[in-house]
């Protein structure tokens, strides 16, 4: 029996909801509504099923981009994309494990719809500027802007520099042991001066309201959490090591950027209802 192409591509499609979206749950739903006129579609007019789909799922994921990005104006605190628990050879593929990453998607949410579904569809699936244009419904040649400026726009605000899984992981494990101690001498040592720490609580957990900056801040507000209090886990999230903690049946994920040995950025999300993909690996693909 012939699996249905859409089967076959089901975590492709996802994949590009989510990155569009940074959102598992409108992903999905993005995907249901996919298939429901995939299954309607005249399959004998459909000459690359792939390409097909690919463009049906950033047509959808644009027009649920467009209500999101009013919605979230309204969001309670800060807002973080949905962490998603990943396997670790998600991280083998260099450019894709980038581009899921908490950090790129919190990026991509500072472009606009239209400019965020094209950097996507280009820059991380390497679609063909004709069929991006079909997708968004824009002249190629105005695609072709849109791609610039969004590489611009990302590439000054992107994390400046790379570092190895290895280099990563030991940082998150001094960072947990840091965390233990509850020691705040010990969480700056490795933190960068200028670290930034941001929490999405989106009103149901506690969350600080803004970004808090620098190490002294905040290795202070990590300190005065309960020590017995939580439980920390090791585990890889949106393609890279990262944190989560357990504390009275309530839940975190925390992702960090490390430049230089020392960590940048920390992402912690706590809101419930960001946290329903942390039990069961998401597959993700290009």
């Amino acid at each position: 029996m012939i699996e249905d192409p859409f089967v076959a591509h089901r975590s492709l499609l996802f994949t590009v909801a989510y990155e569009m979206l940074g959102s598992a749950a409108d992903a999905e739903d993005v995907l249901q509504e996919t298939w429901l006129r995939w299954a309607d579609a005249d399959r004998s007019q459909v000459h690359d099923c792939r390409a097909y789909l690919v463009r049906a799922v950033a047509r959808q994921a644009l027009n649920r981009l467009r209500t999101l990005s009013r919605r979230r104006e309204d969001y309670v605190g800060e807002w973080l994309p949905e962490p998603l628990l990943t396997l670790p050879d998600v991280a083998e593929d260099i450019e894709l494990a980038e581009s899921v990453s908490i950090a790129m998607l919190t990026v991509l949410e500072t472009l606009g719809p239209v400019e965020r579904a094209v950097f996507v569809l280009r820059e991380v699936f390497d679609m063909p500027y004709g069929e991006i244009a079909e997708a968004v419904g824009k002249p190629a040649a105005a695609v072709r802007q849109i791609a610039r400026r969004a590489r611009g726009h990302v590439a000054a605000r992107r994390p400046r520099t790379q570092v190895s899984r290895s280099e990563h992981r030991a940082v998150v494990q001094r960072f947990l042991a840091a965390l233990h101690t509850g020691q705040v001498r010990e969480l700056m040592e490795v933190m960068a001066p200028d670290v930034v720490l941001i929490a999405d609580g989106g009103g149901l957990a506690a969350a600080a309201p803004a970004p808090v900056h620098g190490a002294e801040l905040v290795a202070t507000l990590l300190a005065r959490a309960d020590r017995g209090a939580f439980d920390t886990t090791a585990v890889w999230i949106n393609g890279a090591p990262a944190v989560r903690l357990e504390s009275d049946g309530r839940s975190a994920a925390v992702s960090i950027v490390v430049e230089n040995g020392r960590i940048t950025r920390i992402y912690a999300t706590a809101n419930p209802r960001k946290l329903t993909r942390l039990d069961e690996p998401a597959e993700l693909t290009r």
